[in-house]
């Protein structure tokens, strides 16, 4: 697919899903969340990246004591993330409308990077991850939280088959994680499966550049 069709096609889907997105997707996601957040390793004054920060689920997760930056693609999505920024009196979180493929930032300006549920969301899933180590400092960790491809053939290829209707929803049900990852240099540290069924990925790299 073109990728600026399923660009349009994304953000398409997440203007109908940000009204409803917290009520549907908190409560089943939130277990990865939790763990995605504490293995940033998180330490006071530390300024970390979130791709795709969504509605801001994860706000109330991160120490007070470090700068937060959230980019995003969809402005309805960062509506909410900002209610929840006032709601919650937080004076330390950046919110911004940005295409994660060619982000404004300078090289190096983060100690780290976490993309939950997002890389399998966006067009560019390799673009978006090459963004993020240019952006995150040599030794900083980059954790990613999401579906990937079953290496069971049964279950991938039914992934494969439901891939069409997925993507016209917003996503990708058979994105791989091994040859995602050493296309773009980096290396899983820690791999575990959370969430219901352990159905979602949980990958800590460190940027070694």
């Amino acid at each position: 697919m073109d990728a600026a069709l399923e660009k349009r096609q994304v953000k398409r889907a997440y203007k109908l899903y940000a009204p409803a997105y917290d009520l549907v997707f908190d409560w089943i996601f939130h277990p990865g969340r939790e763990a995605a957040v504490q293995l940033l390793d998180i330490r006071a004054s530390e300024h970390v990246l979130e791709v795709g920060i969504g509605t801001g689920l994860n706000l109330p997760l991160y120490p007070p004591d470090c700068r937060i930056t959230g980019i995003d693609l969809s402005e309805e999505m960062l509506d909410k993330a900002q209610d929840k920024m006032v709601e919650l009196g937080l004076g330390n979180v950046t919110l911004k409308v940005m295409d994660a493929t060619v982000m404004a930032f300078g090289e190096d300006e983060f100690d780290s990077a976490v993309a939950t549920y997002t890389i399998s969301a966006v067009p560019d899933p390799i673009g978006v991850l090459r963004e993020m180590r240019r952006v995150v400092k040599p030794g900083g960790a980059i954790v990613l939280l999401n579906h990937f491809r079953s290496q069971k053939r049964v279950i991938g290829r039914l992934e494969d088959l439901v891939a069409p209707v997925c993507t016209r929803l917003g996503w990708k049900s058979n994105l791989p994680l091994e040859p995602l990852l050493e296309q773009v240099g980096l290396v899983a540290e820690v791999s575990t499966k959370v969430n219901l069924f352990n159905g979602w990925r949980l990958i800590r790299c460190v940027n070694r550049k």
